[in-house]
């Protein structure tokens, strides 16, 4: 498992990140996580759903009920185009971090 720390930071990328390829809703967003971390990241609806209401507050994001093919509604989330400028500003910040943790460590930054 990751820190906290680790987890709060990476969630806003993260989130980005899943929405760039396709909307989604909040519970799958914490299943797609998790298999993608091998489960090393593991988010709380809790957790997770303030940040949603806090990027959609900041025009990263934007909701819209839908039917579930169960007959549920779920709340489906997709990226704007002010977070597909934050996503860039993200991955260009995070690269900048495993690049530079990657020469200390002596690491091939490929390999990781």
């Amino acid at each position: 498992m990751l820190s906290k720390e680790l987890v709060a930071a990476s969630t806003v990328p993260l989130v980005l990140s899943v929405l760039a390829d396709d909307e989604n809703y909040g519970y799958a967003l914490i299943q797609q996580v998790r298999e993608l971390s091998s489960g090393k990241i593991e988010w709380t609806e809790g957790m997770l759903y303030p940040v949603l209401h806090w990027m959609e507050e900041q025009g990263m994001i934007e909701s819209e009920w839908k039917a579930a093919d169960s007959g549920r509604k779920r709340k489906y989330y997709r990226i704007c185009r002010e977070g597909k400028k934050a996503l860039q500003e993200e991955k260009e910040q995070w690269m900048s971090v495993h690049t530079t943790l990657a020469k200390l460590w002596k690491v091939n930054p490929n390999s990781i």
